[in-house]
């Protein structure tokens, strides 16, 4: 497993994770992403910066074709 493969770690906090959840959970329900309370905001936008302190693929000038290859490789792992 090189590095770029290593599995990778976003740390959030119970509350953060709490917040994340429910947003989650009510797209399974309805398959809509909606914002209800200004805390789930939050967490997204937390999430976001978090996923850019540990990712180079979206400043790479190749960012589409690793991108549609990513989601290439998430389909196929779904069976």
């Amino acid at each position: 497993m090189s590095a770029s493969d290593a599995p990778l770690s976003v740390p959030l906090s119970p509350d953060e994770a709490l917040v994340l959840f429910e947003f989650l959970s009510r797209y399974e329900e309805n398959e809509r992403l909606t914002i209800e309370d200004s805390a789930e905001d939050r967490v997204l936008t937390t999430l976001l910066s978090r996923l850019e302190s540990h990712l180079v693929s979206p400043f790479s000038p190749h960012y589409r074709e690793l991108l549609a290859s990513a989601r290439a490789r998430v389909r196929e792992s779904q069976g």
